[in-house]
Parts: structure tokens; sequence; C-alpha cells
């Protein structure tokens, strides 16, 4: 391509040269009639196949007309449109700096702070445009412009795309593989969190130094796919568990697990840098967790977050906000070795976690949270011994916050808190966070003190226990035993598992027993329906007498009052509902048999499967069931 630039395109005269690409040349022009500066991008014809010129200068025009419809700061704005014998044009904003790639290429070390300011306001950009039904699709560093006041302007639309668009040919694979998502390299048709996607990707690599997958284009897309990326502050030790999280649920691979929405991660992103700021403050900064006990991230920092996000501040109580001194420790009601366990409680509604607060100060060392983000940070520096989280919060729900407290700290004890009876929530907390108990609101002061001690208890004395992989051998002796009238389930589990360890089919409870009575048993896969009073008691009859022993319950009940019960008095491994899911009772089946091992290996665990003493309505029946078992025992002679 000759260095020799043209003295005019159109009315408007080139200046000098900006840069050039594989398509065409971008120059630096003046437009006479306004007196005004521009950088005109242009697609020399005679540079390409003429099978895909045709198509390269529809994506040109339509680039042109995606960003001609936004009006937006942190757009780069786009003039005018024109084509000669020789070359298409774009007329642009001239943005005086360098994209935001060349910072990084020349190693450009960017601070926290300066970090939050660049997603910020790439977020408002896209948020904007998201609004106006135009989704970018090529998010990276190479189209973002860095002017040289630290202003970002969003650039290159030109595989936008439009609501009323179709342009993109069949089979083709819009983006840039170190930025795309996974919908990206499946073929699904990109949206919004798509851009979402991307902006997660360049906030991992400027917190972290490198892009969350490395590798060849095929290396790249199978890690997008199938594997969960580090913390960035794995490699960037003062990020806070806070601002992990944000950049993780952008990361998400299911677009549903993302951000709905661009000015939902610019508030949980600047949260986190707010606090990881605070964090790595090394003056005034909290010496132990006495010091902080019961108390909040830094107050100003997240007001602050949320204006810069544009959402409405609440007026706070300073009184709520400041640190409150930590109690003397007192005789608790079960045994702590004189230990005084941590306590993390998290509510979005100020009055709860003053109540919560009040009651258990004395005892315990109280951290409260307003929102999941913020909680994890008090996860990672406190790692408390018993979390207790509300289900309905902002940014994040407490199903998805205790599924966050199980990977990062599977011994802590994990309590649901919550007056909103959702049944799939209740479900999650089982299936993904494995609760220990459900909580419900209004709570009464004297159960829930003796279901947090107990629950302290437990985690004191697990807490230094070191987690450990588990190896299922390729032959369990211990069975699996599925109770229903028909044998749908069974034949199921045989298919799925039959290889691994014995699966024993019981038609009723009666049966259950006797199998119980002579057989070793790993897992209970049991047909529950609303009304089987029976089978309730036995389970929880079951897991007083044999913790060891993992339930999962399939059901097509939607009482969740059932579920709770399950819950907190069979401590229920899983539930499946109906129509079942051959995958998920797979998955769950493995996981129970690997849980089982881990028993065997280390005993301890099985106080985190301790039940609540069984209610007084249910008591004749439990005790019928004992006397069942006992006579049963003694007929197969192990009485």
């Amino acid at each position: 391509m000759s260095n020799v630039h043209p003295e005019k395109i159109g009315k408007y005269e080139i200046q000098g040269v900006l840069g050039r690409g594989g398509m065409g040349v971008v120059y630096r022009a003046f437009d006479p009639a306004i007196h005004r500066l521009v950088a005109i991008k242009t697609i020399t014809k005679s540079a390409m196949d003429p099978s895909e010129l045709q198509y390269a200068i529809a994506r040109f025009r339509h680039e042109a007309q995606a960003v001609g419809r936004l009006t937006h700061p942190r757009i780069a704005a786009i003039y005018d449109y024109g084509e000669n014998e020789n070359l298409a044009y774009i007329v642009m904003e001239l943005v005086n700096g360098k994209s935001l790639y060349d910072h990084l290429q020349n190693k450009a070390n960017f601070e926290l702070q300066e970090i939050g300011e660049i997603i910020r306001q790439l977020l408002d950009g896209l948020g904007y445009a998201h609004a106006q039904g135009v989704v970018h699709r090529d998010i990276k560093p190479s189209n973002l412009l860095v002017n040289d006041d630290g202003r970002i302007k969003i650039s290159d639309f030109g595989i936008a795309h439009i609501d009323t668009s179709s342009l993109t040919q069949v089979g083709e694979i819009m983006g840039s593989p170190g930025y795309m998502s996974p919908e990206q390299f499946t073929g699904d048709d990109p949206d919004s969190r798509t851009d979402l996607y991307a902006v997660g990707v360049i906030a991992f690599e400027l917190l972290a130094g490198r892009k969350p997958f490395i590798g060849s284009n095929v290396e790249i897309m199978r890690q997008v796919i199938s594997e969960r990326p580090q913390n960035p502050s794995e490699f960037n030790p003062v990020i806070s568990a806070q601002l992990d999280w944000a950049v993780h649920k952008a990361l998400a691979k299911k677009r549903e697990d993302r951000f709905q929405t661009a000015r939902e991660f610019a508030l949980a992103f600047v949260q986190g840098i707010a606090a990881s700021l605070r964090s790595s403050k090394p003056a005034g900064a909290p010496k132990s967790e006495d010091d902080v006990t019961t108390q909040r991230l830094d107050q100003e920092l997240v007001s602050s977050a949320r204006v810069i996000a544009g959402l409405n501040v609440p007026t706070l109580n300073p009184a709520a906000a400041a640190p409150m001194a930590a109690a003397t420790a007192v005789e608790q009601a079960f045994d702590t070795a004189g230990k005084k366990a941590r306590l993390l409680f998290v509510d979005d509604e100020e009055r709860i976690l003053t109540a919560l607060r009040s009651v258990f100060r004395s005892q315990y060392t109280v951290f409260t949270a307003s929102s999941g983000p913020e909680a994890m940070e008090f996860m990672k520096r406190f790692k408390p011994h018993v979390v207790v989280s509300d289900q309905r919060m902002p940014q994040m729900t407490g199903v998805e916050f205790l599924r966050e407290v199980k990977n990062v700290a599977p011994n802590t004890v994990r309590m649901l808190l919550t007056g909103y009876s959702d049944l799939a929530s209740i479900v999650g907390s089982i299936n993904d966070g494995e609760v220990f108990r459900f909580i419900s609101k209004p709570w009464d002061n004297t159960e829930i003190q003796k279901t947090v001690g107990e629950a302290a208890a437990i985690a004191l004395e697990l807490a230094d226990m070191a987690a450990s992989p588990v190896i299922l051998p390729e032959k369990l002796d211990r069975g699996i035993l599925v109770i229903e009238a028909a044998q749908s389930v069974y034949r199921a589990a045989t298919e799925l598992v039959g290889d691994v360890c014995p699966v024993i089919h019981a038609p009723d409870i009666d049966r259950a027993l006797e199998v119980l009575a002579g057989q070793e048993i790993a897992v209970i896969v049991a047909d529950i329906g609303r009304g089987d009073q029976k089978a309730l008691a036995a389970f929880k009859l079951l897991k007083q007498d044999h913790p060891e022993i993992l339930a999962i319950v399939i059901t097509d009940a939607s009482d969740s009052e059932l579920v709770i019960d399950l819950i907190n008095q069979a401590q229920v491994f899983r539930f499946l509902t109906k129509p079942l899911n051959l995958k998920l009772l797979q998955q769950h089946v493995h996981a129970a048999l690997a849980r089982y091992q881990s028993f065997r290996k280390s005993p301890k665990l099985l106080k985190q499967h301790r039940v609540a003493a069984a209610r007084e309505e249910d008591g004749s029946l439990i005790a019928s069931l004992r006397e069942r078992i006992l006579s049963v025992k003694s007929w197969f002679g192990r009485g």
C-alpha cells in the first residue's frame, strides 16, 4: 500500500495518517465547512477481494448507521459516510490519544482508581448504546480510545447489531477470540450481556495484568466454554473479594447468571474498587477482628460508588454504620472449648442487622453486611465460622452468596434466613449452598440462639480441618437405595451409576427399613409426596440414627414448608423436582457418593449433618418407627 495519501476525501482536507490496517487507512483530516478536525476511516476497494468487497462495504455502512444514531460522550461520534470510485469512508470524531491496547502494549500500570474509572466510563457508554438497541459485539482494548485527559471513547461498531439488523453471514463468528463470550463461540445470537462479558475480560486484564484465558484460539475457546477463570486477586493481592465477585459474575458462562445491565455491573465494580482501596490502606486499617466487630464496609466509599453508577443513595444512619466494640465472651449453650466464634449476618435491611447484633454481640464476634459482595469481603478477610444470609437482596441473592461461600470456605456452617418462602430459592439453598438450617422470619430469639449456638460449636470444631480432595474408587461396596412405588427412578439410577455401586429398590418405607437393617447404604433416593407423613418421619429418624447416609428427595410437591422441614430435621442433601432431569440425578448421586467417602475419611464432617430435634407432633410416629427398626434388626440378627 502506498504511503502517499490523497489531498482530499470528499470535502475533507487530509492532514496525515493516524493508522493503517488490512482494508484501508485512518486519516487525520480537517472539515473546512465547520472548521473541525476529524478522523476518516477508509476501505480501499482495490485492496479487497471482489468476492468480499460488497459484504465488507455493507458492514462498513452498517457501522455508520449503528453509531450515527448514538450521541453520547463515551462513544466516538460519526459525522458522515461516503463512497467514491476508490474508497468507502466514515468521518468520525477525532480522539486525541491512544487506544487502551496501545497503553497495555506499552506496559501501562493503571492504579485501582483509574481502572474503576475506565470500566465505569466504558459501561456508561455501553449502557446508553444498549438502551438504543445497539450491541457492539467486539468490545476489546483496541476499540477503546483513551483521550489525553483520560476520557474513554468506544469506537469500531463495525460488527454491531441493531435491533432491526440481520447483517451476519451464515456460520460467521463475530468478535475477537480473547474477548469473546461462550455464546459467540457456540454460534448463539449475542445480546447486551455479550458486551458485558467482554468488559469483564478487560476488567480482569487491567486488574490482574493478564487475560482470564490464554493460549491458542482453540484453547481459549475450550476454556471460555468450560472452565472457571482464577480470581484476579490471585495475581493482585490488593483486590477485594467484592471485586473478584463482580468480575466473575460478568464472566459467567450463562447469560442469565451475568449482570443483566451495564448499570448493575458499574455499581458492583465501583463498589469493589472502593472495598479494595479501603482494605489496602496501610494506616488506620483494623488490626484485628475485634476492631471491626459488626463493622460495615466504608459507607462513604460505597455511597460514592452508587453516585458514580447513577443510583440513588439512601440516607445512612451514622450510628448504624459505625464500628461497635467487641463484647466480652460469655458462657455459651454449646461447648466451644473457650473459643469465640465469628458470625456473619447478611441482610439488606438495617433493622434486621441491628436486631441480630443485639441478640448475638455479647457471645460472638459479629460481622454484618448489607449485600453479598460486601459480605464476601468479610469472608476473605476474617473467615467467619457461621454465615446467616437473607435470600432477597440486591446484586446477589442469598443462594448465589451461599454457593460462593461453600466454594471458598466449605467448612463454614451456612444458614438461610428469610421470610420469603420461594420454593426455588429454598431448593437452591440446598443444591447450591448446602445450608445447615433454614431460619424463618420473624424468628424466636431462644430458637435462633440455640440454632446458631449449635452451628458455632460445629464450625469451631471443623475450622482447622484442611479440605482434601475425595477420589471415588472404581467400585463401592456401599449401595444406593431407591424408594419409590414404581421402578422408573430405580432403572434410571441403575443405568447411571450401577457400574459404580449396588442399586437396590424398595417400594415403600417398610421394605426400605428392612434393607437398611440388613445392608450398608451410602445414599437414599426417595420419591416423597406431600402427604406422606410416614416417609417424612422415617427420613428424620434415619438422619438421627445414621447421619452418614446422604438423602436425595424427588418430589412434585410445591409446599415450601415441606422442603424447609426436610432441610432442618432430615438434612436432605439434594432435592429434585418432577419431571426428573436424569443428568441432574447423576450429578447429585455422584456428589452424594463423594460426600459419603469424605465422611468415612473425616468423621468430624458428619457434625454438619446433625439434624434439629423432632417436632412434638412427629414424636409418636418416630417412636413407632424406631420400634419397627429395632424389631427388623433383631430379625436380621443385627440388634
